[in-house]
């Protein structure tokens, strides 16, 4: 499937700023049923210093903002080709060893409630590790609904599960939070979900992955309820949401700032030649 995507965020700031730095995750990853086609990048009154890979192999651009701006708009827009997997990616790659994604952040570590919530789902047995995964996805989804508005970015999985709320960064850092309780490595991904009834989605998306013994990294989305398909465009992978935010920064000289974010997935059908 052929994914054309345009992602464009806007940031308003209410003076004008001094200096500022974002680090942008915004590149999708060549990987295992994923190919990128063509991607740009476009920046109004901002302009690119750096581009590296991260410790996740995250291609990570790093733009200054030009002083004196009240505005900034970054534009990224390409066609991404994928292909159906079963969620599978595969092998380990990265610079980060496998077992540092069994160690628990402040964003997905267990206290009382998610570890009730743990005890709830049985198992894991040993070589069923990818039912209990479902398992544990589908008890996630039936206790923490999805619900806007009730959570931010700083939201810990503990507190998702006491709210019994929250949105798909939520659900990925209750998942990641239990898999690691049972020894099973876990990690947080950012990316685009094609909807089938819009072309304009609400923001970018976001799911886990665990590595299982002979498979390697499989997905979950668990606010969907579904291993991710070719409507699923993976940009960014790491410990959570942090590790695989796609804007982050600082800036001077700002007292407030507001974050737009406008995104458009569309799938792209190959012409045939009469």
């Amino acid at each position: 499937m052929k994914l054309s995507i345009r992602h464009t965020t806007r940031y308003s700031f209410s003076e004008p700023v001094v200096h500022a730095l974002q680090r942008l995750r915004l590149t999708p990853k060549e990987t295992q049923g994923q190919q990128i086609l063509n991607w740009e990048m476009h920046y109004e009154n901002a302009q690119q210093e750096l581009e590296y890979d991260d410790q996740n192999f995250n291609t990570v651009n790093l733009i200054a903002v030009e002083p004196g701006a009240s505005e900034v708009t970054v534009t990224c827009k390409g066609m991404v080709e994928t292909q159906d997997n079963a969620g599978v990616i595969g092998s380990h790659a990265g610079h980060l060893p496998l077992w540092s994604f069994l160690g628990q952040t402040k964003l997905t570590k267990p206290g009382p409630k998610l570890r009730a919530l743990i005890r709830d789902v049985p198992g894991p047995e040993e070589g069923a590790r990818l039912d209990y995964l479902h398992a544990l996805s589908a008890r996630i989804r039936e206790d923490v609904l999805y619900q806007t508005g009730t959570t931010g970015v700083t939201t810990t999985a503990e507190e998702a599960v006491i709210a019994g709320s929250g949105v798909c960064q939520d659900h990925a850092h209750i998942f990641i939070g239990a898999a690691r309780a049972a020894d099973i490595p876990a990690r947080y991904v950012s990316g685009y979900l094609m909807m089938n009834d819009r072309i304009e989605q609400e923001a970018t998306h976001a799911w886990t992955e665990a590595h299982i013994d002979g498979l390697g990294w499989v997905g979950f989305d668990i606010s969907n309820g579904i291993s991710p398909d070719p409507r699923y465009v993976r940009v960014a992978t790491g410990r959570d949401y942090r590790d695989a935010a796609p804007v982050t920064g600082i800036s001077f000289g700002s007292t407030e700032q507001i974050l737009t974010v406008d995104v458009a997935v569309e799938q792209q059908r190959d012409q045939i030649s009469q």
